[in-house]
């Protein structure tokens, strides 16, 4: 079977798994964020399941230096929490709470045409083009 052909299954597999568990609803999900309202906690079920899967996935890649395909397997080295890991993730989990979307759900909400996703994910396309502008200013700056 293709990388390509795997790719694309991959895929389906996880937008479907989006979709079946409601992580492409903005609503369930905000009401899942709203600790202190209507807390909805099924998603920490999905969650869950996640980490479930990911956790010995991750422990054999660990032990890998080659993916299932032959490619070569790349995980990240630092363990470093340091501003930009902060910054980050609290820009990330901002952008979650205020739109009920993160990058997957959002995907799989633009291609079943719901409006907020687009808006969601131009936002999306337009920070990473500012943090890949920035980048390269700072790379090209004199030390």
């Amino acid at each position: 079977m293709s990388k390509l052909l795997l790719s694309l299954l991959s895929g389906l597999v996880f937008g479907l798994g989006l979709i079946v568990s409601g992580m492409s609803n903005p609503a369930k999900v905000l009401g899942f964020l709203d600790l202190a309202g209507a807390w909805d906690p099924s998603l920490a079920l999905v969650m869950g399941g996640a980490i479930g899967v990911a956790m010995p996935a991750f422990w054999l890649a660990g032990r890998r230096s080659t993916a299932l395909l032959g490619e070569p397997l790349q995980l990240p080295a630092s363990r470093r929490i340091d501003r930009r890991l902060l910054l980050g993730s609290l820009a990330f989990g901002a952008g979650w709470g205020i739109a009920g979307f993160c990058p997957g759900p959002a995907l799989v909400s633009l291609l079943a045409g719901q409006p907020k996703a687009w808006i969601f994910t131009g936002a999306m396309l337009a920070g990473m083009l500012l943090f890949e502008v920035l980048e390269r200013r700072k790379l090209s700056a004199p030390a």
